[in-house]
């Protein structure tokens, strides 16, 4: 993966306590709008970034991944700027609230994760979604300061990342790693457990989701699911679960703000 994960509970004598995300941003210099790369003239073609405004950009993002990673999405954009070597007001110009700069780091993470799912389908005998899970886990434990911001996030990236596991799925089945009855509501139940673990383990048992992950493997290598089970979440209520949660998480950021 990306290798943004750092010691996330020791908390660093110049981050605390953060200082608290102004109500309002800075107002934007005279260069914000060619750092944005804003449309020009009657709706011309946005003009691209500046040189120096897509480094600030990376240096932004990446910052925030590892400060996010470390102390969760109530870090302030003040620690970010400070640990990116920017100024606040270029992280303003370039992310207007702290609420679109989480999502674009999730959706970051969603591409990799889509990319890793990708990759994964070219391993032999049906392994791929073994190693992939095994991914994803790392993935979740490295950033569990905003994992949690993966549900509900763009809906189709979500849905390319739940094909990519679907045909995960089946080479698994075809190659009797998975037994038959297993759906792709049973592979993302799966992988909210990790979650959850990683969360509630945090640093204490910083590895449990690995016991857990083999378990469960042991588990989907069944012979059978038993009849009496209830169905596994279908895609459409995959589907409503993101949406519920994203109402809820964009309500939350509206409160916050006002």
């Amino acid at each position: 993966m990306t290798g943004h994960a750092r010691t996330r509970d020791r908390a660093p004598e110049q981050a605390a306590p953060h200082p608290r995300t102004p109500s309002a941003p800075p107002a934007p210099d005279a260069r914000a709008a060619e750092d944005r790369g804003a449309d020009g003239p009657e709706g011309q073609p946005a003009r691209p970034m500046r040189r120096d405004a897509v480094r600030n950009h990376q240096l932004v993002v990446e910052a925030a991944r590892d400060v996010f990673s470390e102390f969760g999405t109530d870090a302030s954009m003040e620690l970010i700027a400070s640990r990116a070597g920017v100024g606040v007001g270029t992280v303003y110009r370039r992310f207007p609230n702290k609420e679109a700069l989480v999502d674009e780091i999730a959706g970051l993470m969603l591409k990799e994760l889509t990319e890793v799912a990708r990759r994964s389908l070219a391993l032999p005998d049906g392994a791929g979604l073994e190693a992939f899970l095994r991914v994803i886990g790392r993935s979740l434990s490295e950033h569990r300061g905003y994992a949690d911001k993966l549900v509900g996030h763009k809906a189709s990236c979500v849905e390319l990342l739940r094909d990519r596991i679907t045909e995960l799925l089946v080479q698994a089945q075809q190659s009797g790693r998975v037994a038959a009855g297993v759906e792709l509501g049973d592979v993302m139940a799966l992988i909210w457990g990790l979650r959850g673990i990683v969360e509630t383990g945090g640093s204490v048992v910083p590895d449990a989701w690995r016991r857990h992950l083999d378990i469960q493997l042991a588990g989907l290598r069944s012979v059978a699911v038993p009849q009496d089970s209830p169905p596994a979440a279908t895609r459409e209520q995959l589907r409503r679960i993101g949406t519920a949660t994203a109402a809820a998480r964009h309500g939350a950021g509206h409160h916050q703000r006002g």
